[in-house]
């Protein structure tokens, strides 16, 4: 049961935390902001907490670079989809990534390719066409949010592929280094745009700094306990519930909700990721990979 709940918990953590983002951006903190703040906080509070150290890290330069910065575009592309569109829209296209995940790993790492996921890409691109295409508009309905969605999942199944690559590495390790990413492409973003120190309350500083150092390590703590208990396939079923968390969220706070088409085309989304995962000997992960044996903090 505490497995079952820890990964409830997490779902419905990220399916609501769009909310408290929003806040932050009317209180004057835009997305890279409020993640470069967020997870600064969060790596510090690890890092304190128990340095993993770097064993094991020698020789692997290029493979932690990719993970930091494809984890860096997962984290600050979802919360950028979720600040500028609906929030169930960029949940769903989002949620594309187990599709990119069994592709890349299969032509990266050479993991056997299932007959039942080859239904996964067309099944998948269709209900990305029926969420994105619109009558009298076609595609020029793309987003924005739409594309940052998109990217984000397949840079989170860029960042699975290379933590399933690296499973020599601790969960601690390959943690740090995936929020590493995130502050680091937040600071570039910032540094290109010329954007200045805001001028929020020091309450909403104090505050994006709580989401980071308690909500983001809480969910991250939660995500390894449930995972490493259970079933793979049945702990990434069950974090599919965020998708349902999200679209109930916001339509009860902000009213926000979907098409016929849009609900069609997530539902073929939503299926044709369960294949993916169903198929798949390795769980995704949230950024963090499946451990053999739980990893205690």
């Amino acid at each position: 049961m505490k497995p079952l709940l820890s990964l409830l918990f997490a779902a419905a953590f990220w399916g609501v935390i769009w909310y408290p983002l929003r806040l932050l951006q009317e209180a004057g903190l835009n997305g890279a902001w409020q993640m470069l703040v967020a997870y600064g906080s969060a790596f510090l509070v690890l890092a304190l907490l128990r340095w993993p150290g770097t064993s094991g890290m020698k020789g692997q330069s290029g493979k932690l670079l990719i993970m930091a910065v494809a984890a860096g575009w997962t984290n600050l592309g979802f919360v950028l989809a979720m600040l500028d569109g609906t929030v169930a829209r960029a949940l769903i296209l989002f949620y594309l990534s187990p599709l990119w995940t069994v592709l890349l790993g299969h032509f990266l790492l050479r993991e056997k390719l299932h007959s039942a996921t080859l239904l996964t890409m067309p099944l998948g691109l269709a209900g990305a066409f029926l969420m994105i295409w619109q009558a009298g508009v076609g595609m020029s309905a793309l987003t924005w949010a739409d594309v940052f969605a998109v990217t984000a999942g397949l840079a989170f199944a860029v960042t699975n592929v290379i933590t399933r690559d690296l499973q020599h590495l601790g969960t601690r390790q390959k943690t740090l280094v995936s929020w590493l990413g995130v502050i680091a492409i937040a600071a570039v973003i910032l540094l290109v745009e010329g954007e200045a120190i805001p001028g929020a309350a020091p309450s909403a500083w104090m505050g994006n700094m709580l989401l980071g150092a308690v909500g983001f390590l809480l969910t991250t703590l939660a995500v390894i306990y449930g995972i490493s208990r259970m079933p793979v396939q049945r702990s990434a079923v069950i974090l599919l519930f965020e998708i349902l968390v999200g679209a109930l969220s916001a339509w009860w706070l902000a009213g926000e909700n979907l098409s016929i088409l849009e609900w069609l085309g997530g539902v073929l989304i939503v299926v044709a990721g369960l294949i993916a995962i169903t198929q798949e000997d390795v769980h995704d992960g949230y950024l963090l990979d499946t451990p053999r044996e739980p990893d205690h903090f």
